[in-house]
């Protein structure tokens, strides 16, 4: 178990790529703190988890509120002695082209896909400073790299999480806490469910591999990245998307 007892929190976990990574955990022996908006969500996964296994305690919050981030965090150090691995995972879509998109599209995905990132960052830092040891996982997309049509606000965010995952690797490598960003590209996850099946068919199309990835692909790679297997990645922006930008 490459995670074996490993204090592992992870955003956005009722479903899709977070839901996959908390099962994926549980199974490496991880405990998992499931963190997401709807109570009755958080509460499938952790029973999920259970399952698998593992250790697994449910925080249903906003990551946008830092109140509740900070006593999220508290409750888990209190319970657990400490906090080893931060996923975060979190995410929304708020698609619009430049001139029609609404300052209310923008911030909300700002709010949920950066500025929510640097909360769930900054509350966990200290603690893993102070340990000696941690890891932190951020999500990204391929469209930080190289922007997509409609995601004015979505491509900032992820270009976003790709500057702080630089900057705190620099920040918090020297103290043992490891810094790296996830980019998946297209993934069957409820996100894309209200995509029409045309579009799909170009996406894969768009692919090498010509089919999208699965959400236990993306949890495999934050596995790794969490595990001592990764222990000299640092700083890197892991793409996972079937060869999509190549």
């Amino acid at each position: 178990m490459r995670l074996k007892d490993k204090v592992s929190l992870i955003t956005g976990a009722a479903q899709g790529i977070g839901l996959a990574t908390a099962l994926k955990f549980a199974r490496e022996g991880a405990i998992v703190i499931v963190i997401d908006l709807k109570p009755e969500g958080v509460d499938a996964a952790v029973a999920a988890c259970r399952d698998a296994g593992a250790t697994a305690e449910g925080f249903a919050l906003s990551v946008t509120d830092r109140a509740a981030v900070d006593a999220m965090v508290a409750a888990v150090k209190a319970r657990f002695g400490r906090i080893d691995v931060l996923v975060n995972n979190a995410g929304i879509t708020r698609d619009a082209r430049l001139q029609k998109m609404t300052e209310e599209q923008f911030d909300a995905v700002i709010d949920v896909n950066l500025r929510a990132v640097f909360h769930c960052a900054q509350a966990v830092a200290d603690t893993m400073v102070a340990q000696g040891a941690g890891v932190i996982l951020n999500a990204s997309s391929v469209v930080g790299v190289y922007g997509n049509f409609g995601q004015t606000n979505y491509a900032a965010a992820k270009f976003g999480v790709i500057g702080f995952t630089k900057t705190w690797s620099r920040e918090l490598g020297p103290k043992g806490v490891r810094v790296n960003a996830v980019a998946p590209g297209f993934i069957e996850t409820p996100i894309i469910a209200t995509v029409p099946d045309k579009v799909l068919d170009a996406l894969r199309a768009e692919v090498p591999l010509k089919r999208l990835g699965q959400p236990e692909e993306i949890a495999n790679v934050y596995a790794f990245l969490a595990s001592d297997e990764a222990s000299y990645v640092n700083g890197a922006v892991l793409e996972v998307s079937g060869g999509l930008t190549v």
